[in-house]
């Protein structure tokens, strides 16, 4: 294993990152939004502005939408692929795995997330002319934004959670099981890990209509949540409680008072 390229790589790994969270923020500034996503005086114009109104917006065409999304999906998603990426390298000797099969697997994870970025920026079109959020994809409605925290949150309890974040938290048996060689046994590998992780944490990138798409701060906390399920020491112990406090979420946006059940242990 060339120790040169590898460092190389991994650098350029986490400069992509770093390079996704400086778009996002140099376009929340642009929408003059605080980190939380609180609009400044040209936020609140944005809000009320109609998307039928006969004028280019950006937040109300399709392809600065896919940027935004592409950018988040790069910020948000690729720091939670770093234990895939390490178990891809624990198998390069042993399994005759190479550096272009490494890459393979990191474009065709991205690529999965690229789709979703497309299929989301789709549906906050499609909610924006609805009536559901406004221009800065903040939900117009508590109801609205507390559907998502439960919606969200219930999943977190499903099978298909669960058979989702089981591959996510175990990569390394996913490669045993589906392994192929060189770049194209690589993509076809990220492929699979990505519709898997597309099917685990598409509710994190929905919550981002109730609190603004563009909130930051969500996003980072987000984020740390997916690393979280993805750590293999602790990941399986996050799910249900994380689902637990966003329906407790849900009651509190909604205003409906939370039932508090005392615990009696043996």
């Amino acid at each position: 294993m060339n120790p040169v390229l590898r460092s190389t790589l991994w650098l350029a790994f986490f400069g992509l990152v770093l390079a996704a969270w400086a778009l996002m923020y140099v376009m929340a500034m642009d929408m003059d939004l605080d980190l939380l996503g609180r609009p400044g005086q040209m936020g609140d114009m944005m809000r009320g502005m109609d998307p039928r109104m006969d004028m280019y917006m950006p937040m109300a065409n399709f392809g600065p939408l896919f940027v935004m999304w592409g950018a988040m999906m790069a910020a948000m998603m690729l720091p939670t692929m770093v234990p895939t990426l390490r178990s891809y390298e624990d198998l390069m000797v042993s399994a005759d795995g190479t550096r272009a099969g490494w890459l393979g697997v990191l474009l065709g994870y991205f690529t999965v997330w690229l789709a979703f970025a497309a299929l989301i920026a789709g549906l906050q079109l499609a909610l924006l002319f609805g009536g559901a959020i406004d221009m800065l994809g903040i939900a117009r409605s508590r109801w609205f934004a507390a559907a998502l925290l439960l919606a969200v949150g219930l999943f977190q309890f499903t099978r298909t959670k669960e058979i989702c974040h089981g591959v996510c938290h175990s990569p390394m048996i996913y490669f045993l099981g589906h392994w192929r060689t060189g770049f194209a046994g690589g993509l076809r590998m990220g492929l699979g890990l990505g519709a898997y992780c597309a099917g685990c944490c598409w509710g994190f990138m929905l919550l981002g209509f109730a609190g603004g798409v563009m909130n930051l701060a969500w996003m980072g906390l987000a984020t740390l949540f997916m690393v979280l399920e993805k750590l293999p020491q602790i990941g399986h112990r996050v799910t249900k409680p994380l689902g637990v406090a966003l329906i407790c979420g849900a009651c509190v946006v909604a205003g409906w008072p939370l039932i508090m059940i005392p615990f009696h242990g043996g």
